[in-house]
């Protein structure tokens, strides 16, 4: 099985439509289109899963770099999802309090 990550998708693709273009070079076993979780919109990429990887590198050949309602699909294969430490989005160590760097 072969995880495939799609970007560069038109806001209106849905699962749906997703599983169909790639189900025309093999089996898909799952496809999904990231929604975000605040608007419920597409973030124009998602993650497809075929299962024969024969049939993911033909996908990948026939749509990487391809026009597609106007923007241009990029299709690889998916890296493994890096776990990033939960700190609110601070990575200096400084946690919103005061600064005694910037003394004015």
């Amino acid at each position: 099985m072969t995880k495939l990550f799609v970007g560069g998708l038109p806001y209106s693709v849905d699962n749906n439509k997703l599983n169909e273009m790639f189900a025309a070079f093999g089996e898909v076993s799952s496809a999904v289109v990231i929604m975000d979780k605040f608007t419920n919109q597409s973030k124009g990429f998602g993650f497809v899963e075929m299962t024969n990887d024969a049939d993911a590198q033909k996908a990948i050949s026939a749509l990487d770099g391809q026009d597609f309602e106007g923007r241009r699909l990029g299709v690889s294969v998916a890296k493994p999802r890096e776990d990033k430490p939960r700190d609110g989005g601070f990575s200096s160590g400084n946690r919103g309090g005061f600064n005694n760097n910037n003394r004015y």
